[in-house]
């Protein structure tokens, strides 16, 4: 689980986007471009590389 005060702090480093938390597939997941973040160990990986790309 996410921290809530760390999720309202933390943007998509993709377009600046709100994220929210998947907790089903732990996952940070963009609002504006949905964009994808792992999430491991409780710690966001919030790399652009690291971001599964929304399927068109």
């Amino acid at each position: 689980m996410i921290d809530t005060k760390l999720l309202e702090i933390l943007a998509c480093p993709a377009c600046k986007g709100d994220v929210e938390y998947d907790t089903k597939n732990e996952k940070l997941v963009c609002v504006s471009c949905k964009r994808k973040y792992p999430v491991k160990d409780g710690i966001p990986i919030m790399l652009i590389d690291e971001a599964e790309m929304p399927s068109s």
